[in-house]
């Protein structure tokens, strides 16, 4: 069994469900050589909680955890199979990493999961488990998740980081121009993503412009260093996303395709 790739996807908003904008068709066309994968397992920071949770249900749910968005969003559903014992397998593997760690059984899919899900493996013919952040998860937590998480790929399992690469919802806008700190703190994160320099994404809020502009809240950056710790020496590519609402960079990243 070939090792799986690691991913890191911008999520966005959304209405990017509804409106592929740059990244849909790319994740569609990466998502054409997952057909071999034997699951797909999400960490998206939709689901945070205390400890650590995976789903456990054999055909999870489609959370609909959003209000205010068109209508036709709400009747989108992700019905993939799950898979029971691969979520096992993943809490014992968190367990192994020092992590707190149990088997939802009743938890379905959040947005930041089935959102992206829905380019990437359209049919939705591949099992999938999601995995909750902890609360207080940080940037070494992150990668330390990631790095447990990294023994599944061996096993033909993707581990897809879900998240944002920046996530301001403040100063989100409908017309106008993009951001001139959304695109800098974006290209900033490539630099350090395409050199490997997990040091400056570890350190991340002191090191990039804007950081704390471009993340209020650190939670939709975090999944990108959960997949850098699932890729461990493996070489990134950068998945061209643009920025959505002026203010949401869509750039993504992939390790081991």
């Amino acid at each position: 069994m070939p090792r799986a790739p690691a991913l890191f996807i911008s999520h966005g908003a959304p209405t990017f469900a509804l409106e592929p904008g740059l990244l849909g068709p790319r994740l569609t066309d990466i998502g054409e050589r997952l057909a071999n994968a034997m699951a797909i397992v999400v960490v998206s920071p939709h689901w945070q909680t205390g400890g650590i949770r995976v789903t456990g249900a054999a055909t999870p749910g489609t959370i609909h955890d959003f209000g205010g968005f068109p209508p036709p969003l709400y009747a989108l559903t992700y019905p993939s199979l799950g898979s029971p014992g691969l979520a096992c397998e993943t809490a014992s593997l968190l367990i192994d990493a020092g992590f707190v760690a149990i088997v939802d059984p009743e938890r379905g899919y959040d947005h930041g999961a089935w959102v992206p899900l829905r380019y990437l493996r359209p049919d939705a013919d591949i099992p999938v488990i999601q995995v909750s952040m902890p609360h207080n998860l940080d940037t070494a937590g992150a990668l330390r998740l990631g790095k447990a998480l990294a023994p599944l790929r061996e096993q033909g399992v993707v581990v897809v980081g879900s998240g944002s690469l920046t996530h301001n919802l403040y100063e989100v806008r409908r017309a106008g121009e993009n951001a001139a700190y959304a695109s800098d703190f974006a290209a900033w994160s490539r630099r350090a993503v395409l050199e490997r320099n997990t040091d400056a994404l570890l350190d991340y809020r002191r090191l990039a412009p804007s950081a704390i502009r471009a993340h209020p809240t650190e939670e939709h950056y975090l999944p990108l260093l959960v997949a850098a710790g699932a890729a461990g020496n493996d070489t990134p590519t950068a998945i061209d996303g643009g920025i959505t609402y002026g203010v949401l960079s869509m750039d993504s990243y992939a390790w081991g395709l």
